[in-house]
């Protein structure tokens, strides 16, 4: 695997380092693969809480952001169906803010 290191084409290098990589996983122990599984498993179950996240947090940010525009608009005596049609919120909604 040394030899594969001081390759020359670089864009030969990503191939040569999976290779690698699948060669390392199949001569593991199966004590050592049963670890690299659940460390897989453990990385990918934290990326999709991470994604999930990220997504809710964008998502109340929008409604947060939508509902304050509404509020200003309400404060700077809009009218409640310019509002409605502007930011897609009910008029009880709106009567809320």
């Amino acid at each position: 695997m040394e030899t594969f290191k001081n390759i020359p084409f670089q864009p030969y290098m990503a191939v040569f380092k999976e290779l690698e990589k699948i060669t390392d996983i199949a001569s593991m122990t199966k004590e050592e693969r049963l670890r690299y599984d659940e460390s897989i498993k453990i990385y990918r179950d934290n990326k999709a809480v991470l994604e999930f996240a990220k997504k809710k947090g964008r998502e109340e940010g929008r409604e947060e952001g939508i509902e304050q525009v509404a509020h200003n608009l309400k404060l700077a005596g809009v009218s409640v169906e310019i509002i409605a049609q502007t930011t897609g919120l009910t008029s009880e909604q709106i009567a809320a803010l």
